[in-house]
């Protein structure tokens, strides 16, 4: 029950996190439409699960808790994206290069898809 504990509160900080981060930063970028903000959450995000899953397994003094609060609690509601980074090097990592590949084809190619039948979906039934 703790562990469920530790990621609602870390998700919640993340989620505000991410909210205050691609705000700002988006109002840095005033008239453009590229969303930077979210670019922002997403590289800053990718940073802090590499910086931090090395440093969990290098040392031991990072416990279970505090890495489920880190990792999945905070980063997880910070950005998903961070996750697929981590999970894409490390496949890179253990020389499992054609698995990486595939899952970055399959992380956007299928990912784009899904949101383009999600919308398709939605606009069909509250025409």
């Amino acid at each position: 029950m703790i562990t469920f504990l530790l990621i609602g509160a870390g998700g919640f900080i993340g989620s505000v996190l991410r909210y205050l981060v691609s705000g700002f930063v988006q109002t840095l970028n005033q008239g453009v439409t590229f969303p930077f903000g979210t670019l922002a959450v997403n590289i800053l995000g990718c940073f802090c699960i590499g910086f931090l899953s090395e440093l969990c397994s290098a040392r031991t003094f990072i416990g279970v808790d505090a890495q489920t609060f880190l990792l999945v609690g905070i980063l997880g509601g910070f950005t998903t994206f961070s996750a697929f980074g981590h999970d894409t090097m490390s496949l890179i990592r253990d020389g499992d290069i054609a698995l990486a590949l595939l899952n970055v084809g399959a992380q956007v190619l299928v990912g784009l898809g899904a949101v383009w039948l999600g919308s398709t979906l939605a606009s069909g039934i509250w025409r």
